[in-house]
């Protein structure tokens, strides 16, 4: 039997979430997406942009942490929801998430837009914490839309490769690996990226298993002997990463640093952190995996 159209309209309010439904292939029902929905390219071209906020392009991680800051201090949204680019969509299912302020809209204040607006839509809360989360993700979001069996076979795709990893680093040393998800302050990464490097055959140190990423000092760091640390900062691409690397170069000399495309494969919620467990494996195991186009040498 084939899936039952439960949703035309959908309105996603995070890139993860956005991500996700192109996976499931149902973009032809995405009407509406934030800003920062790079993934694909044409998310933002092809379907109607209803979230927007600052552009902090060439800032420096020191002047983007005082915004967050300055802006959180004083109540106000890091975001801004338009609400008559959401009513013209007439969205019938919203995707948002309450996971983290500092990265979207939150879903209380899509609550009250929607009821301003006398909008019945449905709202999936999206909120994971662990990799596993992340799978369980897709599959509601798959069932919201009606297509539950799309979201089965998307899993199970997923699945496949991360077993193909760990069939292929089994038994091999398991070195010990930070993800520096911000340079200035220092935050260590949390919730599924501690499971993004056990997955890929390495030891997960001075990180923050299930919880959000927080702040850390070099010290404590340097304390946890870490053999590789990789430079994820959340809202860069590989470049920007490499450029933050250097911080940790100076930090830790005695680490072997890698820069990994943070946005692409290790801080979205969506089916691209497998992208980021086989890169991660590409820099733990190289003679395995070879090298993934996300990662670069730093030191």
């Amino acid at each position: 039997m084939g899936d039952v159209v439960a949703v035309s309209r959908i309105a996603s309010l995070l890139p993860s979430a956005t991500e996700i439904v192109y996976a499931l292939g149902l973009d032809d029902r995405l009407a509406a997406v934030t800003f920062e929905c790079d993934e694909p390219a044409r998310a933002r071209l092809d379907h109607r942009v209803v979230v927007t906020g600052a552009d902090t392009s060439g800032w420096t991680p020191g002047e983007i942490d005082a915004y967050v800051r300055e802006r959180r201090a004083a109540g106000v949204d890091l975001y801004t929801l338009d609400e008559g680019a959401l009513a013209d969509v007439e969205p019938d299912l919203v995707l948002t998430q309450d996971l983290c302020r500092v990265c979207a809209l939150p879903t209380d204040r899509v609550d009250e837009a929607l009821a301003h607006l006398g909008c019945s839509a449905d709202v999936l809360t999206l909120d994971p914490h662990t990799l596993e989360d992340v799978l369980a993700s897709v599959e509601r979001v798959a069932e919201a839309a009606g297509v539950p069996g799309r979201g089965r076979d998307v899993v199970a795709g997923l699945r496949e490769r991360l077993a193909a990893v760990a069939a292929a680093a089994q038994g091999r040393p398991r070195p010990r690996v930070a993800v520096v998800e911000w340079v200035d302050p220092l935050f260590t990464g949390g919730h599924w990226i501690p499971d993004q490097v056990a997955a890929a055959g390495g030891e997960p140190v001075g990180m923050h298993p299930g919880t959000p990423s927080g702040p850390s000092a070099w010290d404590a760091l340097r304390a946890e002997r870490p053999d590789v640390v990789l430079v994820a900062p959340c809202g860069y691409g590989l470049d920007g990463a490499a450029e933050q690397a250097a911080v940790v170069v100076r930090e830790l000399p005695d680490a072997q640093v890698w820069a990994i495309d943070g946005n692409a494969v290790v801080v979205r919620p969506g089916p691209r952190l497998l992208d980021g467990v086989e890169a991660m494996a590409s820099v733990l195991h190289p003679d395995l995996f070879g090298t993934s186009v996300h990662v670069r040498r730093v030191q």
